[in-house]
């Protein structure tokens, strides 16, 4: 009788991997993001359990959107009091917080539920070029997207 195998955290080895978001489009860079966060680059993908890998994203703050968006893309968020919302532009909160920027472009893309919550929290978003994470020994991965200048 053939049974399907589920995958343990034992069976499935968690890498860390480091992506540089300098000069990448934010959607783009997100959406790769968000798969190696929930495993679907790997065979052993299995919709409802955490097969993903760690993610490290350095160099937020050069991240890229085309058009006008960098005057146009609003970012709210609420106090929770009336009249509590609060409005940014992206440019405003690229000087301000540019790990933000990331992190709700990738949190878009996970599931709305207690897995996506427990993938979000396998994903480092840091502004410059530095992260504290030399001793997990990241590997580099260099994404095949459309670099920013080639519009």
């Amino acid at each position: 009788m053939n049974k399907t195998i589920l995958p343990t955290p034992a069976t499935t080895d968690q890498k860390w991997y480091v992506i540089d978001a300098a000069d990448q489009r934010l959607g783009r860079l997100a959406s790769e993001v968000a798969t190696i966060l929930r495993g679907k680059n790997k065979p052993v993908f299995t919709p409802h359990l955490d097969t993903g890998d760690f993610v490290i994203v350095v160099n937020a703050e050069k991240v890229a959107v085309t058009g006008r968006k960098g005057e146009q893309k609003l970012y709210r968020r609420h106090s929770g009091r009336p009249g509590g919302m609060k409005t940014e532009t992206f440019d405003k909160l690229q000087a301000r917080l540019p790990e933000r920027i990331v992190e709700h472009a990738v949190k878009g893309m996970l599931p709305k539920n207690t897995l996506g919550r427990q993938l979000f929290t396998k994903l480092k978003v840091y502004a410059g070029p530095n992260h504290p994470h030399q001793a997990q020994k990241p590997e580099a991965l260099t994404l095949n997207t459309i670099p920013a200048g080639d519009r």
